[in-house]
């Protein structure tokens, strides 16, 4: 669901003492599938990758190229009738024998620019999923800030910490100097927003059925600040699995990388991720890394990073 900014202010302002937004977050179906698609935030275990060998990229999804897992995030014409699980075909393996060295080294261990670590929040590299959590779990960002553009939401919803804004002001102006309009319809999300939310999910449907449709509280992305949803400016098939075909989301695919953020939630890879396909969720990494991601054609944070799939909470 998106909101009206309800004070007007489009400028970026330090956060003040506002009082957490809550957004529920509806449970979503594929196109003609009885799947839910699973609201965008996750986390948990510590790795610094400079250098430090780590297990090949995709372990634990069948798939050991970052080729195939590139092949599999980009969307079909059509929503298939049920997800399958990240596989590469043999076509597509190499004949060349990788020396073992490199094979353990994930792919993060070559990326140009600087190393960050994995595990601090305030880290643009940090990895928050369903075997990540944040750490400590009620973290909240320093540098809290309301970029300077359209916005679809409003209290905390709309703030982002201050490299991910400078970044989204920059994506924003030249998205709409090529004729598309990206709203920011939900940013930073709270310990206790998410608390709340996931407890409302679990008391109206158990905790099974909340944990495939609301991130646990200090799971989520949101929460770090370094993450964000986008909106189309029409404001159509806003976190639906159409919004896909939206100009913003269209744009944001092919240009994200530019400014330092990535799909965090690409098409058909769940079971490394956790999470179905959420072409409005962005994370920022930096300029670098999401360019070396995109030229590898690596789908995922967790492949990137050499780091276990996380389908699931343990």
């Amino acid at each position: 669901m998106c909101y009206d900014d309800a004070d007007g202010t489009a400028g970026r302002q330090e956060a003040g003492p506002e009082s957490p937004s809550r957004r529920a977050f509806s449970r979503l179906l594929l196109a003609g599938t009885g799947l839910a698609a699973l609201s965008a935030c996750t986390p948990a275990q510590s790795f610094t990758p400079s250098g430090t060998p780590g297990p090949t990229p995709g372990t634990g999804t069948g798939s050991s190229t970052p080729t195939a897992a590139a092949a599999a995030s980009t969307p079909p014409a059509s929503t298939p009738s049920a997800p399958v699980p990240e596989s590469t075909p043999a076509a597509t393996q190499t004949a060349t024998p990788v020396p073992p060295s490199a094979a353990a080294r994930p792919p993060s261990a070559a990326a140009p620019g600087p190393q960050h670590s994995l595990s601090d929040p305030t880290s643009p590299w940090v990895i928050v999923n369903k075997h990540r959590p944040l750490s400590p779990a009620t973290f909240v960002p320093p540098d809290l800030a309301r970029p300077a553009v359209r916005l679809a939401t409003s209290g905390e919803a709309a703030l982002v910490n201050s490299t991910t804004a400078a970044a989204a002001e920059r994506m924003f102006a030249a998205a709409a100097a090529d004729g598309v309009i990206i709203t920011l319809a939900s940013g930073y999300r709270s310990f206790a927003t998410q608390r709340a939310t996931y407890g409302s999910y679990v008391n109206s449907r158990g905790q099974a059925e909340a944990d495939t449709a609301s991130a646990r509280p200090g799971y989520s992305e949101h929460q770090t600040g370094w993450a964000f949803d986008i909106g189309d400016g029409s404001g159509a098939d806003a976190f639906t699995p159409q919004f896909k075909d939206r100009p913003a989301a269209i744009w944001a695919k092919a240009n994200a990388h530019r400014f330092g953020f990535v799909v965090r939630y690409p098409w058909m890879l769940h079971e490394i991720t956790g999470y179905f396909y959420e072409p409005w969720h962005l994370r920022f990494i930096g300029k670098e890394a999401a360019a070396d991601m995109r030229a590898r054609g690596i789908g995922t944070l967790e492949q990137y990073f050499g780091l276990e799939a996380a389908p699931a909470y343990r």
